[in-house]
C-alpha cells in the first residue's frame, strides 16, 4: 500500500513537472512553478532588507557617489538591451572585500565595491553586469526553488516509503549527496554559463566591449583558491573563461552594430 501511495505522488509530481516546463529565451525546457509575480514580490522584500542593512551599517552608498553613477549608467544600458519591462533598481554596496553582485527577481540589482577593482574597467563591469541582468530575465532564481520544492517533496516521499527500513538513514543520506552532486550544483552551474552567454550579448549589445569579459574571468580565477568546479554552483573560472572566448564569434556582430561606449577605467 506504501509503494503505491508513494508510486502515485512520483506520478503526480512527475506530471506536474511536465505541465510546468517551458522553453526559455536560450531554447532550454525550465521547470517553473512558482508565479512571477510571487518571486517579484520576494524579490522586493528581499531587497528592501539588503538595503536597509546595509544603509544602517553606513555601506549603502548614495546615489551621487562616483561608484553608484557608473552602475546605474551601465545598468540602465544593459537593462534596455535585455528588452525586459522590468522594473529596474541599482545600488552599490561597500564591502572591498566581497567581490560580488546580484540581481533578484524582478530586476533588483546591487554591486559590491570589492568587485571593481577586478573588474578595473567598465567593459568588464559591464560583462558583470549583463550576467546578473540575465540570471534575472531568464528567472532562474524560480527555477531553483522550483527545484528545491520538487527535492523536497521527492526526499518526504523516499523518507516516507523507507520509514519501516533499516537502511533507511543509509538511503537518505545517499539520496541527500546524490541531489546536491548529480542536480543542485550542476543545476546552478548550467544557470552560471546560461547567464554568462545571454549576459555577453546583453552587454555587446549595450555597445560594451565583449572582449573584455575574457579577461575579467582570468582574473578572477587567478588566485587558485577556487573549488573544484564539481563541487561549485560555479564553473571554473578558467573553464569560464575558455567559453566566453568561444562565444566571441558569436556577440561580435552586436557589438559591432551598437552604439559603442568607452571602456574608461573604474573609480
Amino acid at each position: 500500500m506504501l509503494k503505491s501511495f508513494g508510486f502515485v505522488w512520483l506520478l503526480v509530481i512527475g506530471l506536474l513537472f511536465g505541465e510546468s516546463c517551458v522553453t526559455n529565451s536560450e531554447g532550454r525546457r525550465s521547470y517553473n512553478v512558482v508565479p512571477d509575480a510571487q518571486m517579484n514580490t520576494m524579490g522586493d522584500e528581499a531587497y528592501a532588507e539588503i538595503l536597509k542593512t546595509s544603509k544602517d551599517q553606513g555601506k549603502l552608498l548614495p546615489r551621487t557617489s562616483v561608484k553608484h553613477e557608473v552602475v546605474e549608467r551601465l545598468g540602465r544600458r544593459i537593462a534596455a538591451a535585455s528588452g525586459v519591462d522590468f522594473k529596474w533598481e541599482f545600488a552599490v554596496i561597500e564591502e572591498p572585500k566581497t567581490v560580488n553582485a546580484f540581481c533578484l527577481p524582478g530586476g533588483k540589482i546591487a554591486v559590491y565595491t570589492g568587485i571593481f577593482p577586478v573588474a578595473e574597467d567598465e567593459a568588464s563591469l559591464a560583462a558583470v553586469m549583463g550576467h546578473e541582468v540575465a540570471h534575472a530575465t531568464l528567472k532562474h532564481g524560480a527555477e531553483r526553488m522550483s527545484q528545491q520544492l520538487a527535492i523536497a517533496g521527492l526526499a518526504a516521499l523516499a523518507d516516507m516509503s523507507m520509514k519501516d527500513s533499516q537502511y533507511r538513514n543509509i538511503a537518505m543520506s545517499v539520496f541527500g549527496v546524490g541531489a546536491q552532486f548529480g542536480v543542485v550544483l550542476p543545476f546552478g552551474r548550467s544557470h552560471e554559463t546560461e547567464a554568462d552567454r545571454l549576459g555577453l550579448r546583453y552587454a555587446a549589445k549595450a555597445g560594451y566591449d565583449p572582449s573584455a569579459a575574457i579577461g575579467l574571468w582570468g582574473r578572477m580565477g587567478g588566485s587558485g583558491k577556487n573549488p573544484p568546479e564539481f563541487m561549485s554552483t560555479h564553473p571554473d573560472p578558467l573553464n569560464r573563461q575558455k567559453r566566453l572566448a568561444e562565444l566571441q564569434s558569436e556577440v561580435l556582430p552586436l557589438y559591432s552594430s551598437s552604439e559603442k561606449q568607452a571602456s574608461r577605467k573604474l573609480p
